[in-house]
């Protein structure tokens, strides 16, 4: 049975890295997020926080809470027909139980946590934008950070799937230790089939 794994953090935590290491494993990858990016290239917006911050919560008005869900459930069924599939970035606990929901036992919440000082060093240190062509790493302030932070908790519920994810992954060593982490539970999700 293939599985999806849903990868859950805040901002800078580290979601980024495992997913390359799941695409390293043969995983098939998306990013929930990635509507947003469409959405703001197909109007000619700036990449931005406050712009990105904006299409996000405007999404949600239009298609509800669970919007990044339902609108990616195709992608992911597609997915899952010929392999293993991981998305990175479910934000909010609506999304959550409607992929729940969804994919019951086939689905796996790997939450990954560093606390918000480093995190807001490692998104200071990111590549700019320019540099970035998929738009993956993006490079914001301690101060647009932490105001991301606050609007995604208050905002679009985004506490929840982070504190009902089925693994956490500790990201405060090097990227070799988060992996290890990752591969533990990847191990533990195996031996549940």
């Amino acid at each position: 049975m293939h599985r999806f794994i849903a990868l859950v953090g805040m901002a800078g935590s580290g979601k980024s890295v495992v997913a390359d290491e799941l695409i390293r494993q043969g995983y098939q990858f998306f990013r929930f997020g990635q509507i947003t990016m469409d959405i703001i290239k197909e109007k000619g917006l700036e990449i931005n926080e406050i712009n990105e911050r904006a299409i996000r919560e405007n999404v949600r008005k239009e298609h509800g809470m669970g919007a990044y869900a339902l609108l990616n459930i195709p992608k992911i069924e597609k997915f899952l027909v010929s392999g293993h599939v991981v998305g990175d970035g479910l934000y909010s606990w609506s999304e959550y139980k409607i992929l729940r929901k969804k994919f019951g036992n086939k689905m796996f919440v790997i939450a990954v946590y560093a606390p918000p000082a480093l995190r807001y060093e490692r998104l200071s240190a990111r590549k700019r934008l320019s540099e970035d062509k998929d738009i993956r790493f993006r490079q914001i302030t301690s101060d647009q950070a932490r105001s991301r932070d606050f609007a995604e908790i208050e905002n679009i519920e985004k506490a929840g799937p982070i504190a009902m994810a089925d693994f956490t992954l500790l990201n405060t060593g090097n990227i070799q230790n988060l992996i290890d982490q990752l591969n533990t539970a990847l191990n533990k999700i195996e031996d549940k089939k």
